[in-house]
Order: structure tokens, then C-alpha cells, then sequence
């Protein structure tokens, strides 16, 4: 395992703030190429198969081997929480399901996985030694997690009763929005969570991923927090790129 090293930008991340995401690819070599070359991340050495993606030295991302080829390739958003085991047990109360209950990662901390009510999945990250993004918001980092729901009513209930703080609190400046599925896919795509890169100049970036053998889900579009194309790399794991 690579040494834990404290980086500079380093935060603790409240409750309910997206704080770490994780991509599960059939190879994780060619993951490594893909999107070193889209965001001009590094990697080296994580825990067990892992490996931390790097920009200018601190974490950002990670990228692990699917180990059963049943299960989507897919990228994972997780939320903060000093508490995994309690917040589990408020999610399975909430109408929410523990896909995987809470399990120590070594010393760096303690991960789980869930679903809220409409079978969107999330993680979540209770920290040890590793607290989360070392930079985020910046270019070629997350910048931002976007559930696709049938009703968002229903989400922002769930969700605001989960993390009130982090999404409605006088200070909060959330990275997570809700939309109707149907906005950007298709009636027939289930709610699911799609993590958000920023980058500079989108139109560059989706040439980039083109050229990488990647493809574009959805065409580039206006939101209220900027300029979105939906694409998915050259394994198919669906990811947004944001131009703001």
C-alpha cells in the first residue's frame, strides 16, 4: 500500500458531502490510460488492487477492478459521514437499502453501499487516515454529483433528511442536485447518480474522449451550474464533464 501522505489541500467533509468517487473498470490499465490522458491524472499504488488517481500530487479519484462481471462498470459518488453504521441504519429507515454494509479499508477509513428509495446507488466514506479529495472543484477534478430520479420531491425528502445540512443549511454550498431522468435520458433509464469532471473547454475535452474511444451519452447542454455533456469512457462507465 502507498504511503498515506497529508496533502495540503485537504479538508474534512461534513455530513453528507460528497467527498470521494471511485470508478470499478474490467481493467484497470486502461483505465489508467484513458483518463491520464483526459485529465492528465497520475497513479500510483492504493490498497489491495486500487490505485489513487493524482492531480499535481493529491488524491482525487480511485480506480479499481470490477471483480464480478455481473455488476455495472460503473462510477460511484459517496458521502461523508462520521457515522456509517447510524447512517445506515437512518437510510434503511428512510425506505433506502444497504446494498453493503459498513467495512473497514485498512486504516484509511470505513466504506458502505446503499440505494435510496428509487434504487439510485451510493457510497458512503467514514474516514480513517484518508479524509477524502485532496482537491476537488477544480479543473480535472469532481466538481459535482447529479442524481437522475423519477421524482424529486421524493428525493430531495430523502436525501434532506439524510444530509439537511450539507444540501439546505444557511451555509451549505452543495455539489449535489436532482433532476428528472427524463431531462437528459431516456423514459427507461433507472435513477442513478452521475459524477461531474470540470474541465476547461468541454468541446476539447469530449474530442478528447472520442479520440480515447469513449463516447457521448448526451450531447453538451445548459444547467444552472454550467455546461454539461454526459459521456462514458472506453469501458463503458458513464461520467459528466461541466464547463463552467
Amino acid at each position: 500500500m502507498a504511503e498515506n501522505r497529508a496533502s495540503a489541500n485537504e479538508e474534512t467533509y461534513g455530513e453528507g458531502v460528497p467527498c470521494w468517487v471511485d470508478a470499478e473498470l474490467p481493467d484497470v490499465e486502461a483505465g489508467k490510460r484513458f483518463y491520464g490522458e483526459l485529465f492528465g491524472w497520475t497513479f500510483e499504488e492504493a490498497y489491495g488492487s486500487s490505485v489513487w488517481a493524482l492531480l499535481a500530487g493529491d488524491r482525487v479519484a480511485s480506480l479499481a477492478p470490477k471483480t464480478d462481471g455481473r455488476m455495472p462498470t460503473v462510477w460511484t459518488v459517496s458521502f461523508a459521514t462520521t457515522d456509517a453504521e447510524a447512517l445506515g441504519r437512518r437510510i434503511t429507515a428512510a425506505g433506502g437499502r444497504m446494498v453493503m454494509a459498513p467495512f473497514p479499508v485498512g486504516d484509511l477509513g470505513t466504506a458502505a453501499l446503499a440505494t435510496d428509495p428509487e434504487g439510485a446507488v451510493f457510497g458512503l466514506w467514514q474516514p480513517g487516515t484518508h479524509p477524502g479529495f485532496g482537491r476537488r472543484r477544480e479543473p480535472n477534478t469532481f466538481v459535482w454529483a447529479q442524481l437522475y430520479t423519477r421524482d424529486t420531491a421524493a428525493a430531495n425528502s430523502f436525501y434532506g433528511g439524510l444530509f439537511h445540512d450539507a444540501l439546505f443549511g444557511t451555509e451549505a454550498r452543495p455539489d449535489f442536485g436532482r433532476a428528472v431522468v427524463t431531462e437528459v435520458f431516456p423514459a427507461e433509464m433507472p435513477p442513478h447518480f452521475v459524477a461531474h469532471f470540470r474541465v476547461t473547454d468541454l468541446d476539447d475535452a469530449l474530442g478528447t474522449v472520442q479520440r480515447l474511444d469513449g463516447r457521448v451519452q448526451a450531447p453538451p447542454f445548459e444547467t444552472s451550474y454550467g455546461r454539461v455533456a454526459v459521456v462514458t469512457d472506453n469501458q463503458g462507465a458513464s461520467f459528466a464533464l461541466l464547463q463552467r
